[in-house]
């Protein structure tokens, strides 16, 4: 597959409901040719309670995101980094889902653009574990500071390129697999091709 126009993504949220919650980190870099050409980071202004757990898995304290940048600002700046790029992010479906609830209660509109899921080849293609870190760790990729998005973005876009010398990610485009315990997700975007996935555990290899 051609990964000459790609937006990788990643927020880093003030919970895991992307109807309630909030984006209070995102990160993005514009890819042409396999170089970066734009990269856009911010905290997100927030003034709700922030869960102590948020913070132990990311450091992002409730006073550094007092002087965040405002939401609107963030996403239309997002916005015109994506363009019409495909967007790449591991778990595509936790990041798509808040990238569409925020830009349908600010703009009354979501995206259309097409997307790769990392997790969703990961999980295909190689045994469990298939977190981020796990990953990277296996093709080599140094990750720096998970749980934060910018480093995040860095290492999903190394890992898409190794995913791809693997095997092209061409026919896993628009592809978004779920565990069946977990049911099929409650929205997706509409040109995505849902379908549930078994993992592969190293004593069923």
């Amino acid at each position: 597959m051609n990964l000459n126009n790609i937006t990788v993504l990643d927020f880093e949220t003030s919970g895991l409901d992307p109807a309630r919650d909030r984006v209070i980190e995102m990160a993005a870099i514009r890819c042409y040719n396999g170089e970066v050409v734009s990269q856009f980071s911010t905290l997100v202004k927030f003034e709700g309670k922030l869960a102590p757990k948020i913070t132990e898995i990311t450091g992002i304290t409730a006073d550094e995101l007092v002087n965040g940048m405002d939401e609107d600002t963030a996403f239309r700046i997002l916005n015109r980094i994506i363009g019409n790029s495909t967007l790449v992010a591991h778990n595509a479906l936790f990041d798509l889902s808040f990238l569409h609830h925020a830009l349908t209660r600010l703009a009354n509109r979501t995206f259309t653009n097409s997307f790769i899921d990392t997790l969703t080849i990961s999980r295909m293609r190689h045994l469990y574990p298939h977190n981020l870190t796990e990953m990277c760790n296996r093709f080599g990729i140094v990750l720096e500071g998970a749980h934060r998005s910018l480093n995040d973005v860095y290492g999903c876009w190394k890992l898409l390129e190794k995913l791809n010398e693997e095997k092209s990610v061409q026919a896993d485009l628009n592809r978004l697999g779920y565990l069946e315990k977990y049911g099929a997700p409650k929205w997706a975007p509409q040109n995505a091709i849902v379908s549930p996935i078994v993992i592969q555990y190293a004593s069923e290899k």
